[in-house]
């Protein structure tokens, strides 16, 4: 989900990302080292999992009562604070301890 955040170049999601201190261009390589090529993994959409149900209803709280923006769904990334995409977001970054769920 955080790859295809920033493959958008959403303005709100680089300008949060430089609020927390996170280079995007870096964040995107590693990302993209992380998950390789992609070329063994074929499927149609997108995978649900647990943690994107999480993610989303993190996302959805949020926005409240508005449409969920891409910037909701990375706050929710850096907030649920498990995963690939939060790992790597909160080692680049200087991201205080409040704005996650979990240590």
């Amino acid at each position: 989900m955080l790859l295809a955040l920033l493959e958008e170049h959403d303005a709100a999601i680089e300008a949060r990302l430089i609020e927390l201190g996170v280079r995007p261009i870096e964040v995107h390589a590693e990302l993209r080292r992380a998950l390789g090529t992609g070329e063994e993994r074929l499927w149609d959409g997108i995978l649900v999992t647990p943690r994107v149900r999480s993610v989303v209803g993190l996302a959805e709280k949020a926005a409240q009562d508005a449409e969920v923006e891409p910037v909701h769904l990375l706050d929710a990334i850096v907030y649920e604070g498990h995963g690939l995409a939060s790992e790597i977001l909160h080692r680049n970054g200087n991201i205080p301890q409040s704005r996650r769920v979990a240590g």
